[in-house]
C-alpha cells in the first residue's frame, strides 16, 4: 500500500480557480477566513491525513472493529489515540459556529478536509463526518437547551453522534419504521431496534448522541407519523456531567465487504430515556438536514476513495516493468505507465476524480453562498442549485468512486486483486457508498421526479443555460480550447433534449429513465466544470506553474472529448421509457 500524498496542489486550483474561496472570506460570516488562512490550514490537515491516520487504513481492514460480550466495541489498535489527536487538533470543528467551539469556517473549507481525511482512511473518517451532520440538525432545529447541552461536546469531537433511520423491516422505506416513544414527564421513552447505524457503539468518545427516529403514540401512518429525538448513550445531568448509562445497546456488528475499521451497529433501545427535537410528527423534515448533508459527504468519501487508489495505481505504474512500451529500444523492458492502455486507464482516473472533484466542492460553495450570503436572491439561487446538485453529487461522485477503484486494480493487474497490495481494500471500501445514504437509484428518482419540476421546470433549464454560457468564452479563449468547447455543446444538447422528453414523460417512463438520465446529468455537468479548469489554466499559463497548468490543460482536454461524449450513448436508456423493462413477468427474470 501506498502512502498518501495530499493533493493540495488541485484542491487549491478548485477552490481558488473554479470557485471562489476569496469571494466567501468577503462575507460577514467569514471574514477571518482568508485564503493565506485557509491554505495554511488545509496543508496542515492534509499533514495530519497522510501521517496519523493513513498509516491505520490498513491495520483496520486487517482488525476490524470488534464487539465485546457486554455489548461495547473495540476499534483497531491505534484508532483510539488518532482520534484523539482529532480532537485536539480540532479538524471537527472547522466549520460550525464560534458560539460552541467551532472555526466559522465555510462548508467549503470542510469538504476539502473531509475528502483527505476519508481518502487516508474512510473508515476513520466516517464517525467524524455524522457527528458534523447530527450537529446541524442540532444547530437547524434543537431547542437552546439541547443545544447547550450537546453542542460544544460534539462541535470539539469530544462526543460523537450518529443517524438511527434504519430498521430491520424498514431500509430506504421510512413510513415503515415502528421503533416507539412514549412520554413520560418531560423526556419520552425509545424502544425498537436499529439497523446499520455507523458508529453506534465505539470507544474513540465518552459519549454517542444518537438522533432517532420514532412514532409517537396515534402518529399518523407512513412518514408524516415520525418524530426526531436525542438518545445520548449516557445520560447528561443538569450540570453538563455524564451519569448513568442509557438503556441502549449495541445488539451485533455487521461483517461487511469494506470498511471493516467502522463499527456498523445493530442498536437495541428498550424503553431509553428520549428527548423530541422540534415538534411531533416532523422528524423526517428534520433528518433531512442531515441526509442532505450526509450525501454531499458521501459523494465526497467517492472522490476521496477514488484519489487514494489511484495514487497507489500510479505508483505501481512507474516502478512496475513489463512489455516493450511504443518507442523503446530492443530488449528493453518498460515502466508499464508507458504504455498507451495504462496511460488510458490512469488518465480516465484523473479526469474523472478533477471532474467529480470539482462538483462536490461547487456544491460545499453553494451551501454556505445560501446560507450566508447577504443578498436574498443569491441565497434562493444558490439554494436551488444545492437541491439539484446534490443528488447527482452523491450519486454520481459514489458510482465513479467504484469504478475508478476498480480500474486502479487493474492496473495492478494480479498485484492488485491480492490483499496484500491494499488496492482491493479500497475497491471494497468504496462499494458502500453507492448504496447508504439513499441508494443511487433513490437520487436518480428524487431526480427526475422532483427535482426536474422545481420551479415548474425553470430550476433545470436555468442551470443548463449556464452551462451553455461557457461556449462563447471557449471560442474566444483560441484553437486549443476549440475541441472541448465542441465536445460540450454536443452534450449540453443531448442533455436538454432528454430533460424535456423526461419533462413531458409519464412517471412510470420517467423512473425508467432516472438512472441513466442522472448519469448523464453528472457527465455534463463534470464536462463544464472540466472546461473551466481549462480556461482557468489558460489564463494562469503565464504565472508559472507549466508543467501543472499543462496538466490541466491536457487532463480537461481528454475529459471533454473520451469522457464526455458518453452522454450521448445513455440518451437512448434515458427516454426509452419502461415498456420493455415491464414486458418480463417476474418469473421470467
Amino acid at each position: 500500500m501506498s502512502d498518501y500524498a495530499p493533493p493540495l496542489d488541485d484542491i487549491r486550483f478548485v477552490l481558488d480557480e473554479i470557485l471562489d474561496l476569496a469571494g466567501l472570506a468577503k462575507l460577514p460570516t467569514f471574514e477571518h477566513a482568508d485564503s493565506e488562512l485557509v491554505h495554511g490550514a488545509l496543508a496542515e490537515a492534509g499533514r495530519f491525513a497522510a501521517e496519523v491516520t493513513a498509516p491505520l487504513n490498513r491495520v483496520g481492514d486487517r482488525e476490524h472493529s470488534r464487539r465485546n460480550a457486554d455489548g461495547s466495541v473495540t476499534t483497531p489498535e491505534g484508532f483510539a489515540a488518532a482520534y484523539r489527536r482529532y480532537v485536539e487538533s480540532g479538524w471537527g470543528s472547522v466549520p460550525f459556529p464560534q458560539q460552541y467551539g467551532g472555526g466559522g469556517f465555510p462548508w467549503l473549507v470542510a469538504t476539502a478536509i473531509g475528502e483527505m481525511m476519508a481518502s487516508a482512511n474512510a473508515a476513520f473518517s466516517l464517525a467524524p463526518t455524522l457527528t458534523q451532520g447530527a450537529i446541524d440538525l442540532l444547530l437547524a432545529h434543537g431547542s437552546e437547551r439541547q443545544k447547550d447541552t450537546y453542542l460544544n461536546k460534539m462541535v470539539t469531537g469530544e462526543w460523537t453522534g450518529t443517524m438511527n433511520l434504519t430498521e430491520p423491516d424498514a431500509g430506504s422505506d421510512l413510513g415503515a419504521v415502528r421503533t416507539k416513544a412514549v412520554p413520560d414527564g418531560d423526556v419520552w421513552r425509545i424502544t425498537g431496534q436499529k439497523a446499520f447505524i455507523t458508529y453506534g457503539e465505539h470507544d474513540l468518545a465518552d459519549n454517542i448522541v444518537h438522533l432517532v427516529l420514532a412514532r409517537v403514540p396515534d402518529a399518523p401512518a407512513g412518514t408524516r407519523g415520525i418524530s426526531c429525538f436525542i438518545v445520548p448513550k449516557v445520560l447528561v445531568g443538569a450540570d453538563g456531567q455524564l451519569g448513568e448509562h442509557n438503556r441502549v445497546v449495541c445488539v451485533s456488528i455487521e461483517d461487511k465487504l469494506g470498511i471493516h475499521a467502522s463499527p456498523t451497529c445493530v442498536l437495541d433501545f428498550d424503553d431509553a430515556e428520549g428527548y423530541l427535537i422540534g415538534e411531533p410528527n416532523e422528524g423526517m423534515r428534520y433528518m433531512f438536514t442531515m441526509m442532505n448533508n450526509a450525501r454531499l459527504v458521501v459523494g465526497v468519501q467517492g472522490v476521496a476513495i477514488a484519489e487514494r487508489a489511484y495514487q497507489q495505481a500510479v505508483a505501481y505504474a512507474m516502478e512496475r516493468h513489463q512489455g516493450r512500451a511504443p518507442g523503446a529500444a530492443a530488449g528493453v523492458s518498460s515502466p508499464i505507465i508507458e504504455h498507451p492502455d495504462v496511460r488510458r486507464m490512469l488518465l480516465t482516473q484523473k479526469a474523472s476524480i478533477e471532474a467529480a472533484r470539482s462538483l462536490a466542492y461547487l456544491v460545499a460553495e453553494s451551501m454556505d453562498l445560501a446560507a450566508n450570503h447577504t443578498d436574498q436572491v443569491v441565497r434562493d439561487s444558490h439554494r436551488e442549485l444545492v437541491e439539484l446538485l446534490t443528488p447527482v453529487t452523491k450519486a454520481w461522485c459514489t458510482d465513479l468512486g467504484v469504478e475508478l477503484s476498480s480500474i486502479a486494480l487493474q492496473v495492478q493487474g494480479g498485484a492488485g486483486y491480492i490483499e496484500e497490495t491494499g488496492a482491493a481494500q479500497y475497491y471494497r471500501d468504496a462499494r458502500i457508498s453507492p448504496i447508504y445514504e439513499g441508494t443511487n437509484g433513490i437520487q436518480a428518482i428524487d431526480l427526475v421526479m422532483r427535482k426536474l419540476s422545481m420551479r415548474d421546470g425553470a430550476a433545470v433549464t436555468d442551470f443548463i443555460g449556464q452551462i451553455e454560457a461557457l461556449d462563447i468564452q471557449l471560442e474566444l479563449a483560441g484553437p486549443e480550447l476549440s475541441s472541448i468547447g465542441t465536445n460540450l455543446a454536443a452534450a449540453i444538447a443531448t442533455l436538454r433534449s432528454a430533460t424535456e422528453a423526461l419533462s413531458r414523460a409519464e412517471s412510470v417512463d420517467r423512473l425508467a429513465g432516472a438512472g441513466p438520465y442522472l448519469r448523464m446529468f453528472g457527465i455534463v455537468t463534470g464536462g463544464w466544470l472540466m472546461a473551466r479548469q481549462a480556461l482557468a489554466a489558460t489564463r494562469k499559463l503565464n504565472t508559472g506553474q507549466t508543467d501543472f497548468l499543462r496538466a490541466k490543460l491536457v487532463t480537461a482536454r481528454f475529459y471533454c472529448e473520451q469522457i464526455l461524449p458518453q452522454a450521448a450513448g445513455l440518451f437512448p436508456a434515458a427516454t426509452a421509457g419502461a415498456g420493455d423493462l415491464l414486458a418480463l413477468t417476474p418469473d421470467q427474470f
